[in-house]
This record gives structure tokens, sequence and C-alpha cells, in this order.
């Protein structure tokens, strides 16, 4: 079965409450994503660590029950950081990095690579015989053909893709929009 493929650049979620720290003025959806009810909002944040920053980090809403700091391996070699590999919400060993705007900074032990996954609603996970947190393989075709890991993520408002960061898409000479094939 195909499924494409989402390429996610660094990104940071935020409770309501460290939104308010950091903007005085509401968020404003830019774009919806494939992922129904989540957008990448009209507001940009920098990251700081180590004396190292990456300026214009957009924020993603709906605000969450937590703050995380979503960024590529690579990233993390730039800011001298080593962030666990974990699925959302999973912030045990999280890294502490700063969010700052113009407003105001603030310190966010939040941060992680985003461990490879693909959404899904529970009928299809049913009809493909797969369970939340399962983990699956894709073969990716093409110049740098390979097989990578993922994790199934189930929720009624998913839409079938698999989330990969920017060094992944790199590694594979991927977009999003391209196909791997999935491998149960």
């Amino acid at each position: 079965m195909k499924v494409s493929f989402g390429i996610s650049n660094r990104h940071i979620h935020v409770t309501k409450e460290v939104y308010d720290l950091l903007f005085d003025e509401e968020i404003n959806v830019d774009k919806y994503l494939n992922q129904k009810g989540e957008f990448a909002s009209d507001k940009k944040v920098t990251l700081v660590a180590n004396g190292h920053e990456i300026q214009g980090v957009r924020i993603l809403g709906p605000f969450r029950k937590y703050n995380q700091v979503e960024i590529s391996h690579n990233d993390a070699l730039k800011f001298k950081l080593n962030p666990p590999v974990r699925a959302s919400g999973d912030l045990e060993g999280a890294e502490t990095i700063t969010v700052r705007t113009e407003k105001g900074e603030v310190e966010i032990k939040g941060c992680i690579l985003a461990q490879r996954h693909i959404h899904m609603t529970p009928e299809e996970a049913k009809n493909l015989g797969v369970e939340d947190k399962q983990k699956v393989s894709i073969k990716i075709d093409g110049e740098r053909s390979g097989i990578i890991d993922a994790y199934v993520k189930v929720s009624d408002n998913a839409y079938f893709e698999c989330h990969l960061d920017t060094d992944d898409a790199n590694a594979f000479i991927i977009k999003s929009g391209d196909e791997g094939t999935l491998i149960i």
C-alpha cells in the first residue's frame, strides 16, 4: 500500500499560557495542515541554545497541553544539544531550549527529535491490521532508496500520511507528496 510523505521542518507547539508570554496578539492561521484541525500559524519565534540561534521557527496550532520544540538532528548539532527521539507528547529526557520573541523569552524543557510516524484513523488501522504505536516499515524508491521504520499514530482526525523530518527527507531525496510503500 502506498503512503505519502509529509516533511516537517523545525517547529514548536505551545500552551496558551506560554503563547501569552511570547505574544500580545491572537494566534492566526497561516495555512491548514493535512491533519484535521491543525495549522501553521502566522507566528514565528527564535530558538536559542549554547550561543547559537535559529530564527523564523513557526508555531503550530491549536494550543497543546504541553510545550514541545521539534528540531532536526542537524539543528541539534548546531545547538550542541542531544535531544531524544520521541513521539509527540513524550518529553522524557527532553532538552531545554530558549524560545524568544520581541516580547520576551521562555525556557522550555521539551526539545525533541520527532519520531517518524504514520497518521491513520482507527478504521484505516483496523483495515491494515495494525495498532497505535506499532512499528512498521516503509520502502522508499529512487536515487537513494531504502527502508525506514515508522510508528503508527491512530487518531479520529488523522489524514493518512507519514511524517518525516528534513534530515530524513534530505537523506532519501524526497519531498512532501512523494510516496513510499508501506510494509507491515
